[in-house]
């Protein structure tokens, strides 16, 4: 069985738009033109599409709805990383964010939630790892299942596939400013493949749209 994650395309927040709730980010029309992009370069159907909550990643996927039409559709918790109390940056832009981000990822607290609405390192790991299950619990003959996804969420799971044994505080430090592995861009895909001994990751699929936003 085969899972390729897909990165929404490009937001009014990657574009610098200051947002008012995370989960109602629309696409850009370049982030449309991804969208419907990535559904043209699909070269099979796919078994199962799975979905974000989020509005963004919904637009994402909907050309690829609509190529696939009979192919099912589910809701997953795939959504996107919110590590800061909402309420107090609505209407910001990540400009303004900056500091607090960056002082979010120094202190390196696993467990640390912001306040309402935000969401502890732990619980982004935990939905990780449950993504990982669900998939491992289709059938075998499952084929390819499409994830339109988030940055933050997807390279989560790539950490959860790469460094299985690492501490959460370890993942943590290594997940931010001083990772190897580059971030998810918009439009991006992310392939893995489930063998015998567990996941394997697969060679970089051909970038789509790259937007560096």
């Amino acid at each position: 069985m085969r899972a390729i994650f897909v990165r929404h395309g490009e937001s009014t927040g990657n574009a610098g738009t200051p947002c008012h709730d995370l989960a109602k980010l629309e696409l850009t029309e370049k982030g449309r033109q991804q969208a419907r992009q990535i559904a043209d370069e699909w070269t099979e159907a796919p078994a199962l599409i799975v979905v974000s909550p989020y509005l963004r990643a919904q637009q994402t996927a909907l050309p690829t709805r609509d190529r696939f039409s009979a192919v099912p559709v589910q809701q997953w918790p795939i959504e996107e990383f919110t590590y800061l109390e909402p309420s107090r940056w609505n209407g910001t832009a990540r400009s303004e964010r900056l500091p607090h981000i960056e002082d979010y990822w120094n202190t390196a607290d696993p467990i640390y939630c912001d306040g309402p609405g935000a969401e502890s390192f732990v619980s982004l790991l935990g939905r990780a790892e449950i993504t990982l299950g669900r998939l491992r619990s289709l059938p075998d003959q499952a084929g390819t299942v499409v994830l339109f996804s988030h940055g933050q969420f997807m390279q989560a799971v790539r950490m959860s596939v790469l460094y299985p044994g690492a501490s959460n505080q370890d993942k943590m430090r290594s997940f931010w400013l001083d990772s190897g592995l580059p971030a998810f861009q918009n439009a991006e895909r992310f392939n893995l493949e489930l063998m015998a001994k567990g996941w394997a990751i697969l060679p970089a699929a051909r970038k789509t749209c790259l937007s560096m936003v």
